[in-house]
């Protein structure tokens, strides 16, 4: 029996459906079988250059068509590619590179200066004329390796705070955790399986990911795409604009489009608002998220812009795979937070790793097919990774609500809690309180010191462009919304709210930036 790993999926896709279109970019619609071939030229040069299974390889690159070759290719010679962030600098990089143990890279032109400040004194493989001699040179034939379930894929993740670090997992359980949604998660068997289910299908469907590939979140859309036997467009360009992101959803056809929270979301219905006869968006029937949350004022933007079309919030992590759903057909609701319908794999514990009743609020859990730990790091292994009455459960690090309807409302991380006089305050709970409000464009909430209380709740607020609304009418929306312990102290009005590179709010960052206001206002 075939194993089930990444690279057997492609393969079983390229016997099964070899001429469908596996990879579309605006340049050129890859078939399964050309990925396939690109994928096995890639993994005999690594082969050839000395590389052992189990070896980590850098993947250093915006998103291009070579990114998917390093993807498959080095997991085809059962070697791990390593996601490398191309936004970091030096610290940044020198940190994610010597953490990951990575012995080569492959790299993007554009790149290449920066890695070699590193002294890393590792083989390097850089896209363009090195990298296309190199796989034209080397056989199109399938390695002769012995691949296993448990061959390794590692992400590396930034999160909202701290440096990267590496979840590590076994390619079948981050095939079943994350990447079996677009067979509505159907359970199987083989690989072989998966190749004849996509040989049945008359039209497959196209995704998109708006984000980059070294997210894991794009990552799982391709993954997701594949194991479905779907075409997955790749969005190449060298910035992010919504008006190409828009041009590849009509030129591709695509019928599920993926945005990283509201810093996609929201410019994406803006530009359809402003240009409505622009695009034929007629086969797009699904706007997915997931990575950050989307706000009810970006929602209602999407159900403006695109009326009819179905919207679905996901949640999850990379040390937990997808983990709940939220579909949303236009009832907004009154809850602050997004709530989730779940499975039977996903738990709320509270601090005794026991069961929440509903109502209770508690750190959120998932069982079976989860990562094996982080990478090196026995540590931190252990306070993510519990077993509870026999059974092995991720615990990230998000609490949660279980609700009297069995869904999960998520509320947000716990490092980035706020402890305002005793009480506990999730700042993606009021982040999205503030974003209802229809002059703000984006916030991002944390604590300050406050000789009397601890800390205090203070937002930074980016209003819309063109908006004057007060902070004191800002504070008065919360306060028709939320506990008045959770409204924030102080509103700072700013010019642009810290993101990190995926888009996720950057915690440290903006705690950097709200300090300093306060201090210059005293």
């Amino acid at each position: 029996m075939t194993p089930i790993t990444l690279p057997d999926v492609l393969e079983a896709m390229a016997d099964a459906i070899p001429d469908r279109t596996a990879v579309f970019t605006m340049e050129h619609a890859y078939s399964f079988a050309e990925i396939d071939e690109r994928a096995s030229r890639l993994a005999n040069h690594l082969i050839g250059q000395g590389i052992k299974p189990g070896a980590h390889i850098a993947v250093h690159s915006r998103n291009r068509i070579e990114w998917v070759d390093a993807f498959y290719g080095c997991m085809k010679a059962r070697a791990v590619p390593i996601n490398i962030n191309h936004k970091y600098l030096h610290d940044e990089l020198d940190h994610l590179y010597r953490t990951s143990d990575a012995v080569a890279a492959i790299i993007g032109p554009e790149h290449v200066e920066a890695v070699a400040a590193l002294g890393l004194g590792i083989p390097t493989l850089v896209l363009g004329e090195e990298y296309d001699a190199a796989v034209a040179a080397a056989s199109k034939d399938r390695p002769d390796v012995e691949r296993s379930p448990d061959d390794r894929y590692v992400i590396f993740t930034g999160g909202t705070t701290g440096m990267p670090k590496g979840v590590e997992w076994r390619q079948e359980d981050i095939i079943r955790a994350a990447m079996n949604a677009s067979r509505f998660g159907a359970p199987f068997d083989t690989v072989e399986q998966l190749g004849q289910e996509a040989a049945a299908q008359e039209t497959p469907m196209v995704l998109l990911a708006c984000g980059p590939m070294m997210h894991g979140g794009s990552q799982w859309i391709m993954g997701n795409g594949h194991v479905g036997g779907c075409t997955v467009a790749l969005y190449t360009e060298p910035t992010w604009s919504p008006e190409t992101i828009l041009d590849l959803v009509q030129a591709a056809g695509v019928n599920s489009l993926t945005f990283l929270g509201d810093a996609m979301g929201r410019p994406v219905a803006e530009a359809i608002l402003r240009e409505p006869e622009r695009w034929d968006l007629s086969a797009l029937f699904a706007v997915s998220n997931g990575a950050a949350p989307l706000s009810a004022g970006v929602r209602t933007q999407l159900r403006e812009a695109l009326p009819g079309r179905y919207i679905l919030d996901s949640y999850g992590a990379s040390e937990s795979g997808a983990a709940g759903m939220q579909v949303d057909e236009g009832n907004e609701g009154e809850q602050a937070a997004p709530r989730f319908q779940v499975g039977i794999d996903v738990q709320v514990f509270d601090t005794d790793l026991k069961p929440c009743a509903p109502g209770e609020t508690g750190m959120l859990a998932r069982t079976g097919s989860i990562p094996l730990g982080y990478y090196n790091d026995p540590v931190k292994t252990a306070a993510t990774f519990k077993e509870i009455d026999g059974q092995r459960w991720s615990i990230p690090g998000d609490f949660a609500r279980r609700e009297e309807d069995g869904s999960i409302t998520v509320l947000g991380r716990g490092s980035g809690c706020i402890n305002t006089g005793g009480e506990k305050v999730f700042p993606e709970e009021v982040e999205a309180v503030l974003l209802r409000h229809a002059d703000v464009f984006d916030t991002a909430v944390v604590g300050t010191p406050h000789e009397r209380w601890g800390q205090q709740v203070t937002a930074l607020v980016q209003l819309r462009e063109g908006a004057t609304t007060s902070t004191d009418a800002l504070r008065e929306h919360c306060r028709s919304l939320i506990s008045a312990y959770k409204v924030p102290k102080d509103i700072l009005l700013v010019e642009r709210v810290p993101r990190t590179p995926v888009s996720k709010v950057d915690y440290r960052a903006s705690a950097t930036v709200a300090a300093e206001l306060l201090e210059a206002r005293t």
